[in-house]
This record gives structure tokens, sequence and C-alpha cells, in this order.
């Protein structure tokens, strides 16, 4: 947490208490939420983090059962809209509680989103938790799952996209998860997708408390656990996970992020701030250190971490990203860690990393403190050129923002950005940079939920509930909440964990999967991209990488205004896999933009016009070869 704030962080984050207490109390707060009197100014500034606590955590994260889901309305009026029931994702995760508090409980689960039939659409692969402890059983459970969503394993969900005459775009999901083969019946943390065989067709990283599994998609439907003998089955505490080739040899390799040293036979008991047992703090318990595992090219992987990861001092992980933060082409890993400096694993061209966190100012927010990184992603926000860093963090200590000078050096612009006192009263874990918009300046999207139980929730035995955030990029260096017009969804208080990001149903909108802890997933589907034109593209390798290219960027030229700048990637976000596809909003222009793609190996290539408002295809080796300098 951290000690102090400057004057402008200070003054927000007073406003931001009293604006909290407000926000609840107006027609949200359930008649059992105790109510909280909003400080004054100076108070609030002297008092800034007992107050904070006190007022979040008395009970007022907002209404559980209220606000009526959509039901796929497609009101426009709504920017997002809750189309879970419409598309048949029934999916209620299960964390297993038993009145134990077994530190996993509330920390999962993740999301993927992905092309698994390569049939063009995204399918959707959600982890499931089971019980722990010695002895126990479902009957020991403090909510039973559902009897439909047994037995408890991760499921896959087929996309079967429709689109009729007019044009009108319905996703209907079927869950194929007996006939995919897939069988995920360890306690679930997260997924990663990548196509590490090179063979067309993506495959499934799935991350657990106790070993991981690696699914083989056999490019028939079907899926063939490699875990033990690709040997990646990493035994420990795992959550995010990310393909990235990081050796420019053309396969894609693997960086597992662990957690903590946690057992449930040496369970801990911790109390909370208002003195009833809670779960602990990450800090009670040693980090566990991550994993990174080189791709041999034959189906099987060898761990290189002590190599490659030179120095390796590693914290609990929670979020991993990958991009070429600077710009020298060849891709570097952040690292996420929950209360402990962030990693910036810099790549040194000879399959070695150096952390350059503390040096590139990463490592630590502007007031020297680390924070509780859970949620990161990296996009060109300022479109300047180069990846810019979002951490989503604990409450009080406010979601970061770091931003890149092109050289991978950092500076925190938390307060100047005004990201940063709306965050202050929650607690964020999935992110990713969305042009949700589609006005050509990736926005903020986040998924929250508490670690401390909350007073007031009445008979929820899970009472660690938050609203989803939305913040509009203004293309000024600042940013605006639009929460209270981004739909009825968002008025919807849920334990958000995971979120994966990409266009379920291809109209160029991106859209959002949720994963909630001991709750139901969400899909929010995305009316407002609509109203702008779009390009989008997928980025795949040549013929002998017929996969796609993770890591690649891509330049959108056009007549007016600097290029816009993307990149194809599948991790960030919180234990989740995203689209891997590239999206790029246009505003109002009907121009048809050069490309230029700077590919994972080194070539540069333009396309001279890529069609708008369509996904296109574009392969490495066939278009025009450039020279550059990859930024």
């Amino acid at each position: 947490m951290a000690s102090r704030l400057d004057d402008t962080m200070m003054a927000d984050a007073a406003a931001a208490v009293a604006a909290a207490s407000l926000k609840y109390h107006h027609n949200r707060i359930p008649r059992a939420c105790h109510t909280v009197r909003a400080p004054s100014l100076t108070s609030a500034i002297s008092l800034f983090p007992l107050l904070l606590a006190l007022t979040l955590l008395a009970g007022c994260g907002g209404e559980r059962s209220s606000v009526p889901h959509s039901s796929g309305s497609r009101d426009h009026d709504e920017w997002f809209t809750d189309q879970t029931a419409d598309t048949g994702l029934d999916f209620v995760h299960f964390n297993g509680m038993s009145g134990e508090f077994y530190f996993p409980e509330h920390v999962a689960p993740g999301v993927g989103v992905l092309d698994y039939d390569s049939d063009g659409d995204l399918d959707v692969f959600l982890v499931q938790g089971r019980m722990l402890g010695a002895g126990k059983t479902l009957k020991d459970a403090t909510a039973p799952p559902q009897e439909k969503q047994l037995p408890l394993r991760g499921r896959l969900y087929r996309n079967d996209l429709e689109v009729d005459s007019t044009g009108t775009r319905t996703v209907r999901f079927t869950d194929v998860t007996e006939e995919s083969g897939i069988d995920a019946r360890g306690y679930g943390m997260g997924v990663a997708a990548g196509d590490f065989t090179n063979d067309g067709c993506v495959d499934i990283y799935v991350t657990n408390f106790g070993s991981n599994q690696l699914f083989r998609n056999d490019c028939d439907g079907t899926f063939t656990d490699v875990s033990r003998a690709s040997g990646v089955d990493d035994p420990g505490f795992s959550v995010s996970a990310a393909f990235l080739d990081y050796d420019r040899d053309g396969w894609l390799d693997l960086y597992v992020g662990n957690y903590v040293h946690f057992s449930v036979e040496a369970n801990v008991i911790c109390r909370g701030l208002i003195g009833g047992r809670d779960y602990c703090s990450p800090r009670v318990f040693r980090a566990q250190p991550d994993r990174l595992y080189r791709n041999q090219g034959d189906g099987t992987f060898i761990d290189v971490t002590a190599p490659a990861l030179v120095g390796g001092h590693f914290g609990p992980t929670l979020g991993v990203v990958a991009g070429d933060f600077n710009g020298d082409g060849w891709m570097d890993i952040l690292v996420a860690n929950d209360g402990e400096a962030s990693q910036l694993w810099i790549n040194q061209r000879d399959r070695t990393f150096q952390d350059r966190a503390p040096l590139a100012g990463v490592a630590l927010n502007r007031d020297g403190n680390a924070v509780a990184g859970m949620g990161v992603d990296a996009g060109d926000f300022d479109n300047d050129g180069d990846e810019d860093v979002f951490l989503t963090t604990l409450t009080t200590e406010a979601n970061t923002l770091y931003v890149n000078d092109g050289t991978g050096v950092f500076e925190d612009r938390t307060a100047r950005s005004g990201l940063g006192a709306p965050s202050l009263a929650y607690t964020g874990w999935g992110t990713a940079w969305i042009d949700f918009d589609n006005d050509s300046w990736l926005d903020l999207l986040t998924v929250n939920g508490t670690i401390q139980a909350q007073e007031g929730r009445g008979d929820n035995p899970f009472p660690y509930d938050q609203l989803k955030q939305l913040f509009r990029n203004l293309g000024n260096g600042r940013f605006e909440e639009v929460t209270g017009q981004a739909g009825a969804v968002f008025q919807l208080s849920e334990v958000g964990r995971g979120a994966a990001f990409g266009d379920l149903d291809n109209d160029g909108a991106t859209d959002v999967v949720v994963a909630n802890d001991n709750g139901p997933a969400r899909v929010l589907m995305n009316q407002q991209g609509r109203r702008n034109h779009w390009l989008g593209v997928r980025l795949l390798g040549g013929s002998n990488t017929p996969r796609d290219m993770l890591g690649a960027r891509v330049a959108v030229l056009r007549s007016s205004g600097p290029p816009l700048w993307r990149r194809a990637h599948a991790d960030g976000s919180y234990a989740s896999a995203n689209d891997p596809r590239v999206l790029v909003g246009l505003g109002a222009s009907a121009e048809a933009p050069r490309l230029r793609v700077f590919w994972p190996s080194g070539r540069v290539e333009e396309w001279p016009a890529a069609p708008i408002d369509q996904w296109t295809t574009l392969q490495e080796g066939r278009g025009r070869p450039q020279e550059g300098d990859g930024r």
C-alpha cells in the first residue's frame, strides 16, 4: 500500500471516496449495507488509507441482484449488453469453498477466447475449480455447484456464429467438452493459447493449483493431453502464462507465471480488517519461481529458467504480458507481482534476459512502492509508436499507468492520466487496452472484485463482489470514467477475476467474456464499436509456420494523423487468453490505409491498401518487402 500520494492524487483520492459513497448509495445499495458518510477533503487527505478502506469494506460494493440482465437486448443506447443467456454460455464457476479459506479459492478463474476449430470465429474455454482438502466432498461445500456443472472440469464452448441474409450476427455457444477430449479436472486457475506445433491449430495451456496441463490440438476438433510428454506440467501454483517466440526461431516458447508456495495441509488462519476469518495476504507465503520453457520444435519444451532469466529474482506472479518494450525487434516479458516489485525481462538477443524493471521505472510506482499487480496489458494508448503498460492493483493503491518514452524507459503517469482516483475504490483483475468505440484511441476496461470480505451482504456466501469499470481515452493523455454509460451489466456487482477480449461475432467491435469467482461467466457484447469504421487483420506465418504470429506489430499508415500501432498477442489481462487478431478503430475515416507489418522474424512487409470494415488475413512472405526499424 502506498505510504504517500502526490497532491493531485491526494485531492482526487478524497473526491473518489466521496464519489464512491454517493455512487453506491444512489439506488444500488442493499438495505443491509451500512451507510458511511463521505469524509471532508481535509480529513480524507490526512486519514485517507484508513477512511477509504473502512468506507469500501463496509459493504458498499454494489447490488448483486437488483439489476436485471439484458438477456440479449439489442438496445444500442447500451454500449455493452449482457448476452450470456442468448449465447448459451451457461457456465458457473465453483471455487470449492468449505469455510477453510484455502488461498486459491479467491484467486481463480481465468478464461480464454480462441478459434480452436479454425472456422473463423472465437470459441471459449473456461477453467473450473473443485473441492480442496483431504476427505472433502461436495457435501462440505458452502455453496454447492449446480448439477448441470457436473462433472467439475474446464469446459470448451464452440461458437456457432450465425449470419442471416440481413447481416444480423448471432453468437451461439455449444458445450463440446466431451467430444473435444479435453479432461481438465485440476483446480483450474487460468488459460494461455498458442500454436506450439506450427500446424495451424491453436493449442490450450491450463494453469492450475497443482500440475498444469497442455492440450495439443489435433486439428480435427479433438485435443490430446501432452502435459507430461511435452515437459511443461509445472506442479506448482501457476496463474498467468504467455506463449511467445523469444529467440526468433519460429517456434512459440512458454513463460509460466507462478504465484506462491501454498499447502492445503499447512493452511494458515488469517483475519480480515473487521476481525472475522478471511483469506490471507500473499505476504504470508513465499513467492514461487516462474518458469521459462524453450520450444525444441519436436513437440517438447526444455526448462531454461536458470540460464535464460539471469539473476532469477521472482515475486508472486499474477499477470504476464510479452512485448517489444525497447523497440529492438525482440520480445521482452513484463511480469506483474502481487505486492512485490514487477519484473521487466529485457531480451538480450542471445537466449537470455535481464531484469531491467528498476532502471526502466516499472518495478515500483512513482512513490517508490511495490503495488499489488494483478492484471496487466501493454499497448500504444498515446499513438506514439511504443508499448505503454497498465496494471490493475489493490484497493487504495490505484491502477497504474506507465508511459513508455520509446526506449523502454517508463514514467508513472497514473495521477496525471485521470486513471488513479476512480480506481482507488476497487481491486482490479482482468483488463485490456481496447478501442471499444473504434475512434482510433485505446481505452481501458477493468474487471474488479475485492479480496476482503464485505459486511452487509445478507446471506451472500462469497461477499467479495464489485462493479466493472470502463475508461475512455480522450486523446490528450487523459481518461474519463464512462462506466455509468456502458450499460446495465456494468451496474451488476460480481466477483470479477479473468477477462478475455475479442470480436466474438466478427462485427469489428471488441467483446468481453468475464470469468467470475464462484459465479456465472458473462458475455458482454460491444454495441458501440460499430458506429465507426475499423480494420481487422489476422497475421499468419508463412508455409512453414501457418499460425497466428504472436508478437507481430502492425503500423496503420493514414494520409492524415500519425500511424496507429497495434500488436498481435493473446496474453495479458489476468489468467486469460485473448483474440490474437488485430482490430484497429479508424473513427469516421473511410480511407483504406496502407499496412506495414513487422514480423517476429525481423522481416518487414507492406500492403498498399487494406479493406476496411471487414476481417482480412495477411500472410508473411506475401507483402511488399520493406526496410524499417520495428517502430
